[in-house]
């Protein structure tokens, strides 16, 4: 089956404003570039503005003023529903449909935009292997499968449609903490193998950091307390919102090396053992 490709997927949000009827302004003047092919992570407390600025890429949400352009193309221009079979999105609780099996749960989009049937569900079974689920799960129902694996089908469907962005809205934050760590390391695998344009939310700041090229720390509205790199932001936070929020004033991101039995051991300020240093 060949698949067409998209532009390299790079995300600009120019002085982007929305105001809701009620007149909470959840995002305000608001700019950003995304570079394509990297992971850039907005994070920040409930309120912040992240899902909105997230839900106005694909135009789930439309902006009240400015532009968000996808590869210099004004997406305010283009159909919604177009534009959204083209842009892959994962939600929290996966947003299975019960009633669909896990196959036709992921060959859903392709099979709107026109791909046969045979040919969607032959890509769907392949998308089961790219996300680390067993084939023989195909025929099952969405109640059927752990929420661990219910969110590995929602990011195979995410990505099903061969899209160069992938919108992820705090999509690992309703499993335990072990599937997480796990779905964490296989959303890193993913982007690394597949090259996709990933904007990923979440309130995590270690999340945050372990997923992103590129971190944005919001504050109400929208704005931006700072853009950079996990190392950038750790050396040099830019104010003292920033140092809280990551855990700089509290000394939490603060290590140093104890020497114990001849190995070098990496622990906090709590002096609590965190890891241990490879020759």
């Amino acid at each position: 089956m060949v698949r067409r490709r998209l532009g390299p997927a790079m995300i600009e949000f120019r002085s982007v404003t929305k105001q809701f009827p009620d007149g909470t302004v959840a995002v305000d003047s608001f700019d950003l570039v995304i570079p394509p092919r990297k992971t850039t992570v907005l994070v920040g407390s409930s309120g912040c503005g992240k899902t909105t600025l997230l839900r106005m890429i694909n135009r789930m949400i439309d902006p009240t003023s400015g532009s968000i352009l996808i590869d210099g193309e004004d997406t305010s221009g283009l159909a919604p529903v177009k534009l959204r079979r083209r842009i892959g999105y994962v939600m929290q609780n996966s947003g299975l449909l019960p009633h669909r099996k896990v196959i036709d749960n992921v060959a859903t989009v392709p099979i709107l935009n026109g791909v046969p049937k045979k040919d969607a569900r032959a890509r769907a079974l392949e998308l089961l292997d790219t996300v680390g689920l067993d084939r023989s799960l195909a025929s099952k129902y969405p109640r059927q499968l752990s929420g661990g694996q219910q969110q590995r089908v929602g990011v195979a469907r995410g990505l099903a449609a061969d899209p160069n962005i992938l919108l992820m809205d705090e999509p690992f934050g309703a499993v335990d903490p072990i599937v997480r760590a796990e779905l964490q390391q296989e959303t890193i695998r993913l982007q690394e193998g597949l090259g996709k344009t990933v904007v990923f939310v979440t309130h995590d700041i270690d999340e945050a950091f372990l997923l992103g090229h590129q971190v944005v720390i919001l504050q109400k509205g929208g704005h931006i307390a700072q853009v950079g790199s996990p190392a950038e932001i750790l050396a040099n936070p830019a104010n003292d919102f920033v140092a809280s929020f990551v855990g700089a004033d509290r000394g939490k991101r603060v290590l140093r090396i104890e020497r114990v039995d001849g190995r070098d051991v990496v622990v906090d300020e709590n002096g609590t053992p965190t890891g241990v240093l490879q020759p």
